[in-house]
């Protein structure tokens, strides 16, 4: 199955076919120098070597915060329910250092995306911290070595910094809201530009996503020669799309990665959930319909209103960016017929040629949870 889609990659401007080439599937059982493998929120395809980098969001809990090293064999990538791990491969594992040169202690980072700077020979990551009473850790954006040597921070604008009640609910309160804050990191093409996004809006501009409701989230920029924060506009986040089981219970959408095509243009990843929710396709792991539903966007910033600096939108004129529809993974099938399940996908990234055609890599973080898995989608590019 294929789609067409008006989608400009790395500067090419015609039309794109994308075609579902396959996946694998990692057991949550897995582990690799003693550390269980698991927490997938990003990945970076590494041209020069073929091999790939992927942070986990371990919080220092099941092992030191880190980044792995791998490979993915896409011949062995199939468009099965049940496709097996064989084209996984674990080649390196790096712990990742603070300030003081030290491994991240027990909950106090939360690493959520990461890509690397061949120019600059480093590597930035985003750490999206806690707003949690008694807990409390700014969301920040960070340069490391890529031996995982601390290498400084960006400087984030203060009105991210969340400020006032633990729920962010509250008048006044300012900042991101808690597990809502930076979850992507995308370099420009020319190598000029780190952004990154929250994963909904912030306190003072818009709620949380709900059922039936958006939320306004924010692209933010930093000069990669200077460090200063640049350009910044809004992304209205789509609400979520389907109820949970029972009135009351945890449902979410929001932005966990983004890809950067050009200065102006990138894919971001949607991704909704809600407890219970009976969503197309299975579990491989419980047999049970899944509970997520994974969307690729297109957008574009040309047109829309720079809202550096301000502390606030509440009340302004602001242009959002241009937000396309590009996939809803729920449409994807196997070769039997069944609906592709999806887990918790976060990251993706451009990977190798493969027959001709460039190939958009995804992945998903487990959790740690026994009833979810770590995949690697596989989409071609025509």
């Amino acid at each position: 199955m294929k789609w067409l889609l008006a989608l400009l990659i790395a500067g090419s401007a015609h039309a794109q076919t994308l075609g579902y080439l396959g996946q694998q599937i990692v057991p949550t059982s897995a582990s690799f120098h003693g550390v269980p493998v698991g927490g997938l929120s990003s990945i970076d395809y590494v041209p020069t070597t073929g091999h790939y980098l992927a942070i986990s969001d371990d919080r220092s809990e099941y092992g030191p915060a880190r980044f792995y090293e791998l490979t993915l064999d896409l011949s062995k990538f199939s468009r099965s329910a049940t496709p097996g791990d064989a084209g996984v491969a674990w080649v390196n594992m790096t712990t990742m250092l603070d300030a003081d040169g030290r491994p991240f202690g027990r909950n106090m980072v939360d690493p959520e995306s990461l890509r690397l700077d061949p120019r600059r020979h480093l590597i930035y990551w985003a750490n999206e911290g806690q707003r949690k009473a008694g807990a409390t850790q700014n969301p920040t954006m960070r340069r490391m070595q890529p031996d995982g040597g601390y290498a400084g921070d960006f400087p984030v604008p203060a009105y991210y910094l969340p400020i006032g009640s633990p729920s962010g609910r509250e008048p006044g309160d300012m900042g991101v809201y808690n597990n809502l804050a930076f979850e992507s990191v995308a370099i420009t093409p020319d190598g000029k530009t780190l952004w990154t996004m929250t994963e909904n809006g912030l306190a003072q501009d818009s709620p949380p996503t709900a059922v039936g409701k958006g939320s306004r989230a924010r692209l933010l920029s930093f000069d990669l020669d200077t460090g200063r924060a640049g350009a910044e506009y809004v992304y209205d986040v789509g609400p979520v799309p389907f109820p949970p089981a029972r009135a009351g219970s945890f449902a979410t959408n929001g932005v966990p990665d983004m890809l950067a095509l050009s200065a102006t243009e990138f894919i971001v990843i949607e991704r909704a959930y809600a407890v219970g929710a009976e969503t197309p396709g299975r579990s491989p792991v419980t047999g049970k319909p899944t509970s997520n539903t994974i969307k690729l966007y297109r957008i574009d910033t040309r047109g829309a209103t720079d809202v550096s600096g301000w502390p606030s939108i509440q009340g302004r004129d602001v242009v959002p960016v241009k937000r396309e529809l590009l996939l809803d993974l729920s449409s994807l099938t196997n070769d039997d017929g069944s609906v592709l399940a999806v887990d918790n996908i976060e990251g993706l990234t451009l990977g190798p040629v493969v027959d001709g055609k460039r190939t958009l890599i995804l992945v998903s973080d487990n959790n740690f949870n026994p009833e979810q898995f770590t995949q690697f989608i596989a989409l071609t590019l025509d």
